[in-house]
């Protein structure tokens, strides 16, 4: 028997039952081996071709592994987000990240935003305020991303709210989703807030400024009051300098442009009514 459990009493707690094998001895098998229990798959520590020590019982090889060999064996847990950055696992696409086209971006920062409305001229912008937790915003999204591929001539930014709480707060957007409409010299020419059931909003926005129109001016972008709440916002790395000249002369000059625009259309009328009647 000694022969048989292995060196230094290998099972010394062990129970043993009395069973009859095929050849008619008695067959030791034990019921519990040091606080472990015979059954099938209940114990880790036991392992074909182990390395460490092992002994022959009732005619098999048992091999046994210690439980340190085990542990060094097992593969280093690398977090998630090391995993996610190293290419391990790909980074699951955000409802906001999805179905955009190529006139839809998100904004980065709030000088992102004021460049943005300048550079483009007299196309119309939307600008999108969303936060990812706005379950109006999610069920809203594929609308507007449908709305930007029927039209490629307008410009769509997002602003994340959750990201940019601060920046919102400066151009007093409040109301999640929420959408503000600006055009060339006009600057904004509307705001607003809807959800699906109030889409008409948008598409009736849409309908009204996009169309090809003449802007005198420059392009006008956020309201000075908008552009000084920024600046003044310590949270935010913007700056925007005051010009008292600019502020006197602008005025005097959009009341030059528009008499010369209804100049220009009452002339165009009177050539037109000519025309008809010669």
């Amino acid at each position: 028997m000694a022969e048989v459990l292995g060196k230094a009493n290998l099972f010394p707690t062990g129970h043993y039952s009395q069973k009859k094998n095929l050849e008619g001895g008695a067959c030791l098998v034990p019921k519990k081996i040091s606080g472990f229990c015979l059954k099938k798959n209940s114990f880790f520590s036991l392992m074909v071709k182990s390395l460490a020590s092992s002994s022959d019982f009732n005619g098999q090889r048992v091999h046994f592994m210690e439980k340190e060999n085990m542990n060094k064996r097992r593969f280093p847990q690398v977090p998630i987000k090391a995993q996610m950055k190293t290419g391990l696992i790909s980074r699951g696409q955000k409802w906001w990240e999805k179905g955009l086209q190529p006139n839809m971006k998100e904004v980065t920062s709030a000088q992102e935003l004021v460049d943005s409305l300048l550079n483009a001229g007299d196309k119309l912008v939307v600008v999108d305020f969303f936060s990812p937790g706005c379950g109006g915003c999610k069920a809203l999204h594929p609308k507007i991303c449908q709305f930007a591929e029927m039209n490629p001539d307008v410009q769509f930014l997002q602003v994340n709210y959750e990201e940019h709480k601060s920046m919102c707060y400066s151009l007093n957007v409040h109301v999640l989703p929420f959408f503000r409409f600006y055009r060339g010299a006009q600057g904004r020419v509307c705001s607003f807030s809807c959800t699906n059931a109030t889409i008409k909003k948008f598409k009736d926005a849409l309908a009204k400024h996009t169309p090809d129109r003449c802007s005198l001016g420059p392009t006008k972008g956020l309201e000075e009051k908008e552009l000084l709440a920024l600046s003044a916002n310590k949270d935010l790395p913007f700056h925007y300098a005051r010009n008292q000249f600019s502020q006197l002369l602008f005025p005097c000059m959009k009341r030059l442009l528009y008499q010369i625009k209804i100049h220009l259309i009452q002339r165009q009328s009177s050539r037109f009514q000519s025309q008809q009647h010669p």
